[in-house]
């Protein structure tokens, strides 16, 4: 869940995070971020801090656990923004 003010990310709560705990180590670092550059600073720094074996590449994919790490952390928080544009939210 986040909590926008004047389009700049005041507060989030992680519902689900990654067992290796770079959700909240990448959360902590968006407090004051504007919305949209935070959806993409999520990504880069759950990537940075993702335990995964970068060199596990998917062949299916063709992406490593972190690259996909860092895709779903930045989807998620793109959802909870456009969650928290909304009228009424709370």
């Amino acid at each position: 869940m986040v909590e926008l003010e004047a389009e700049r990310i005041v507060a989030v709560q992680v519902v689900r995070g990654a067992p290796c705990g770079a959700t909240w180590e990448a959360v902590e670092k968006l407090i004051g971020e504007p919305a949209g550059e935070a959806v993409r600073k999520i990504g880069l720094t759950a990537q940075f801090s993702c335990s995964a074996d970068p060199a596990g590449w998917d062949p299916i994919y063709g992406k490593s656990p972190v690259h996909f790490a860092g895709k779903v952390h930045s989807k998620a928080l793109a959802r909870a923004v456009e969650l928290a544009r909304q009228p009424g939210h709370r």
